[in-house]
């Protein structure tokens, strides 16, 4: 079995290897700056079983693909506290009144993808006459924008771990609207950054940019300008730096396991999923390492490279094993929801940033566009087209809000899944969209207490 297993894993390094080949070589896929995992998947699926057929290779496999993610993104996000210093990542010569950028940011980035469930949720109740959609059909807006191929898993564990029998094909369609979210979110964000340049909008690009050859094949050639993976933090004469990262993290997600397994049958403790057990447990872990003056021990760069790992190859299992048929089945409100969720995000952060941020005001909304489509690298890559060298503080600003709107978007993602089960569509389509206004409105007081009632904005 564990040699199936490794076998498995083989062919699905093997596509990823293959993905990063095609993105290196084709054009339209630098263009569209589409992940090599993607690619590979892709390719994967239409070979595999649920398309041609054509690899000699057991159906079982492509089974274990499907339960992958939901097992790979506990590791995931159970890292996500580990290496934490919020205002830590401000460079020392950040101005601390730029700064004060960050919680206009969180809120408006918080209100982005709240705004996607409303949109979700609001497309399950407009298509409910037409099609037999299941209870939590809409998440999967949310899910994909704002979470990435990676949090597809997190909603296929989550509901798998409530034995709901659509739990496979929910993962699919938030796999599907995570590709419609990161190939779109990046054609309309360089869209925007051309827009933007022309019309001195942009605080350092002063002309369409061409994107960076690294940037769009996938890889940098030479050697000197190779960035490192982090700080070598344990010797290996006792153990290695990444092994040493990994550990923490699984013993994070044992210990989250553990909690499970004790809490079971106690009401709403026992329906908390594994993932945020272990983002908990990860809290305490790292709360205990700072408290004993250990934290140079741990590389943020490194935990990164770790769970940025197991993410490629949850996203590659996720695409691999799409059901294809019942994701085929709702693709109509799936476009739909898929169009209202570029035309709401882009409005939303557009205008809010407009208006409420000051200072490289563009540069941070680029980013936040970018984590609200994809995932956050993709906002890093949108904020490198417009600002090359990284020279403005929007990276900083950036970097805060999203770790704070990650925390709070996990830590809402159960309700957004119990409620539609227990209240419907409509109830769970209203209460995301008054969650949105009271994000909003946050987001304009905070940015009144921060500039004064005498910004009017950019």
């Amino acid at each position: 079995m564990l040699t199936d297993l490794l076998k498995s894993l083989a062919l699905l390094g093997a596509f990823l290897v293959l993905g990063v080949f095609l993105r290196a070589k084709v054009k339209v896929l630098q263009k569209t700056f589409i992940p090599a995992s993607v690619i590979g998947g892709f390719i994967l699926l239409l070979l595999g079983p649920q398309c041609f057929n054509v690899l000699p290779v057991p159906a079982e496999w492509f089974s274990v693909y499907s339960l992958l993610p939901g097992v790979l993104i506990v590791p995931v996000v159970a890292a996500v506290p580990l290496g934490l210093r919020i205002g830590g990542g401000a460079s020392s010569d950040t101005d601390p009144g730029f700064l004060k950028n960050v919680v206009p940011l969180m809120f408006i980035g918080l209100g982005a993808s709240m705004f996607q469930f409303a949109v979700g949720y609001g497309t399950h109740v407009a298509f409910s006459g037409a099609y037999d959609l299941y209870d939590v059909f809409g998440i999967e807006l949310a899910i994909g924008f704002v979470g990435g191929h990676g949090t597809a898993g997190t909603l296929g564990n989550m509901l798998s771990e409530l034995n709901l029998p659509y739990w496979e094909t929910s993962q699919g369609v938030a796999t599907t609207t995570a590709t419609f979210g990161i190939v779109g979110g990046i054609l309309i964000g360089i869209a925007l950054i051309n827009w933007a340049a022309r019309h001195g909008h942009t605080a350092l690009l002063k002309k369409p940019a061409d994107i960076p050859e690294p940037i769009r094949i996938g890889y940098e050639r030479d050697i000197n300008k190779q960035a490192s993976v982090g700080r070598e933090t344990t010797m290996s004469s006792s153990i290695d730096t990444v092994a040493f990262h990994a550990a923490l993290i699984f013993i994070a997600c044992g210990l989250a396991y553990l909690v499970l397994k004790l809490v079971a049958g106690i009401p709403v403790l026992s329906d908390i999923s594994v993932w945020a057990y272990g983002m908990i447990m990860m809290f305490i872990i790292w709360g205990i390492i700072c408290k004993l003056k250990v934290d140079y021990l741990v590389d943020g760069k490194i935990k990164s490279k770790i769970s940025s790992s197991f993410t490629e190859f949850a996203v590659i299992a996720a695409i691999a094993s799409l059901p294809i048929q019942a994701v085929a089945t709702y693709i109509v409100p799936i476009l739909v929801m898929v169009v209202l969720g570029y035309i709401v995000t882009t409005a939303v952060l557009f205008f809010l940033c407009k208006r409420l941020l000051k200072g490289y005001w563009f540069e941070q909304m680029i980013g936040t566009y970018g984590m609200a489509t994809g995932v956050f690298l993709t906002g890093v890559l949108l904020l490198r087209v417009c600002d090359p060298e990284l020279e403005s503080p929007a990276l900083a600003n950036y970097s805060l809000s999203y770790t704070i709107t990650s925390i709070i978007y996990f830590a809402m993602l159960n309700m957004f899944i119990v409620m539609p089960m227990q209240s419907g569509a409509v109830v769970t389509a209203l209460a995301a969209t008054g969650i949105a206004v009271a994000c909003v409105i946050c987001a304009v007081v905070s940015s009144r207490i921060s500039f004064g009632s005498s910004f009017k904005g950019n």
